[in-house]
């Protein structure tokens, strides 16, 4: 089928290549949790790529009975993912399992988060029985192992498709240029009254990006995540230049080696 939207990340490791999560989706449901140490400038690198895949994203803050300040924690991670929407879950206590329901129903939707933050739990939870196994977090620090390794399609009982995907341990961008324009909307707004049309931020004269974040309108750290993702978006065209690079060459090394093999063997 043609494909509508697609959800793509380099792949994990030192080799070049994209590797496609899901296809055809409709909603992102991305899911972090807030057991230990949270962490929503997270939510921003899935969001890009949310984003730029041309699904429509939804942040899930999971595990809510495990977290005494959940609406502060969902309230920072609405003003991070900003047009997001955000539902804070709990699979053990049933929080917000009505709402995602209601989301899930209509087209297909996938899960995507890292390992230990409960996706599994979350389709057991729509589902009404247990069918996808989970695995217990390391209680140190909460972070999980994998349990699920293959991604599965599920029909849900309201209505609607669901794909659980495995965990994401390396989340490195791949081909979010307008990902980083949707997701961070604010700098993008800010970046128009820059000195340099190309104004990267960082120590140009006449940035009003800089400005703004000195004058306390622009928060330092998002700021900072706007640039770590745009390095990464940057080093990755690098490294897909070099690589097509040394395919190339790589082909015309054949060709040369076919064609001197060719006139070798006429002149026997």
């Amino acid at each position: 089928m043609p494909r509508t939207s697609k959800f793509s990340r380099k792949i994990a490791g030192t080799k070049t290549e994209e590797q496609i999560v899901a296809a055809n989706i409709d909603t992102l449901l991305i899911v972090a949790s807030l057991q230990h140490e949270f962490n929503p400038r997270r939510i921003e690198g899935y969001v890009t790529l949310a984003w730029e895949s041309g699904a429509r994203p939804i942040g899930v803050l999971n595990k809510s009975d495990l977290c005494e300040e959940v609406t502060v924690q969902q309230a920072k991670s609405e003003v991070i993912a900003l047009g997001v929407r955000v539902v804070a879950t709990s699979a053990f206590r049933g929080d917000g399992i009505t709402q995602l329901r209601e989301i899930a129903r209509s087209g297909t939707s996938a899960f995507l988060g890292s390992s230990g933050v409960g996706k599994s739990s979350l389709v057991n939870a729509l589902l009404g029985e247990t069918r996808q196994g989970t695995r217990d977090v390391r209680a140190a620090d909460g972070k999980g192992r994998h349990t699920t390794t293959t991604r599965q399609m599920i029909l849900l009982p309201a209505g609607g498709l669901l794909i659980d995907t495995p965990g994401i341990r390396e989340l490195q961008l791949w081909d979010a240029s307008a990902g980083l324009a949707h997701a961070f909307p604010d700098i993008q707004t800010l970046a128009q009254d820059c000195r340099f049309r190309d104004c990267r931020h960082q120590s140009e004269p006449g940035c009003a990006v800089r400005a703004a974040q000195r004058g306390g309108a622009l928060q330092a750290e998002r700021l900072a995540s706007f640039h770590k993702l745009g390095s990464e978006e940057r080093f990755i065209e690098a490294k897909q230049d070099a690589a097509v690079r040394a395919r190339q060459a790589k082909a015309v090394k054949r060709l040369m080696k076919q064609q001197n093999r060719f006139y070798r063997d006429r002149g026997r």
